[in-house]
């Protein structure tokens, strides 16, 4: 009994440690005129990270190569100018076969991910046979579109199926949907549409194709404050899955100025 009251109370003690830390920290950064304003979440005084919406801010990339598709995206999750998750995972598997790249709202893109990833399990059944990307794609488009007004979620869907092969769909803020032989979306993707313009090739090799998205990756995250961490990738083709993490410490580095 002694021991468990002690490690009670120290759990305990430590909880109201990390509340007064935080009080302290929220108090500390509202500081307006030489004293401390009451900081809550509605306060005009409060810093970004406490009043921001959680953002994918983010440079998501997909393209097709000879035997099916790469996708690729950062890690950083935002809330202003603080970095709320830096290994944030935005390659979510919709199906065996079919991932989609998110960006824009956290709570919005894994909302809409989660719907699709319900709809399409329950198409599976009904139809008897593994579901196509298009038609996962169009999934996605539809919920985009019939909530644009409400919704900040920029999607690319992506995936190989036995009918068309490897696709990329690109389903950008409002709704619209278009199969692309590559796409990027995200706050960094301003920073490589020309990297991408010259260097995208139909009918790349893996390796090609894995080169291309890694170094557009790493351009676009050293340029841009809201993409960083690590890059994954994973690759989809007739074969299955094959998913990889480049940490950052072995992120491809170019001249910065």
């Amino acid at each position: 009994h002694f021991h468990g009251r002690s490690a009670r109370e120290q759990v305990k003690n430590r909880r109201s440690v990390s509340q007064v830390g935080l009080c302290s920290a929220l108090a500390r950064a509202s500081v307006c005129g030489g004293q401390a304003a009451s900081v809550t979440m509605a306060s005009p005084n409060a810093p970004d990270f406490v009043t921001e919406e959680t953002l994918t801010g983010t440079t998501i990339i997909a393209c097709e190569f000879e035997d099916g598709v790469i996708i690729g995206a950062d890690s950083r999750t935002t809330r202003g100018s603080y970095v709320a998750n830096r290994v944030t995972d935005k390659l979510c598997q919709i199906s065996d076969q079919i991932f989609c790249c998110r960006s824009g709202s956290a709570a919005d893109t894994q909302a809409v991910a989660d719907v699709v990833k319900y709809q399409l399990e329950l198409h599976s059944i009904e139809v008897g046979k593994k579901a196509r990307v298009q038609t996962a794609a169009n999934m996605f488009k539809s919920i985009c579109y019939n909530n644009r007004e409400g919704l900040s979620a920029g999607i690319i869907c992506a995936g190989w199926d036995e009918y068309k092969g490897g696709q990329v769909y690109n389903i950008p803020l409002g709704g619209m949907i278009a199969r692309q032989p590559f796409t990027i979306g995200g706050s960094g993707s301003g920073f490589i549409y020309g990297y991408c313009d010259l260097n995208f090739k139909e009918g790349m090799t893996k390796d090609e194709a894995l080169t291309f998205v890694r170094t557009a990756l790493a351009m676009a995250m050293a340029r841009d404050g809201s993409s960083g961490g690590v890059i994954r990738t994973a690759m989809l083709t007739e074969a299955g899955v094959e998913r990889e993490v480049v940490l950052g410490n072995e992120v491809p580095v170019f001249w910065e100025g």
